[in-house]
């Protein structure tokens, strides 16, 4: 029988500028799929950008996927291919490059053994 898990990384906080989330330890799953739900964007025409990241110890970390634009309320994708440890990183800026963009998110990483 499969097994299945789904983290929340981030729970109602509110992105500026460059972050990262909290890693997780997923050598046990065969499948990840990430959700981010956006609950909310101040300042002129918010983008946010993530780049999901792949680690072998949780502490050193490179890109696993290309970056992707998040656009509306929910958006998911699958990675594939991953070690020991994923995580997001990501920016939150105004379509000018501007310090006012922010974003409050849930972000999820559903897993499957």
């Amino acid at each position: 029988m499969r097994e299945s898990f789904t983290a929340v990384l981030e729970r109602n906080r509110t992105l500026a500028g460059g972050f990262a989330t909290e890693p997780y330890e997923v050598a046990w799953a065969a499948e990840a799929r990430w959700f981010i739900r956006t609950l909310e964007r101040t300042g002129t025409g918010t983008l946010m950008r993530v780049t999901t990241q792949v680690s072998p110890d949780g502490l050193h970390w490179c890109d696993l996927d290309p970056e992707r634009e998040v656009t509306g309320d929910l958006v998911t994708w699958e990675s594939s291919g991953f070690g020991g440890w994923l995580r997001l990183k990501g920016a939150v800026e105004g379509e000018d490059g501007g310090g006012e963009a922010a974003a409050k998110v849930m972000i999820y990483l559903a897993l499957k053994s």
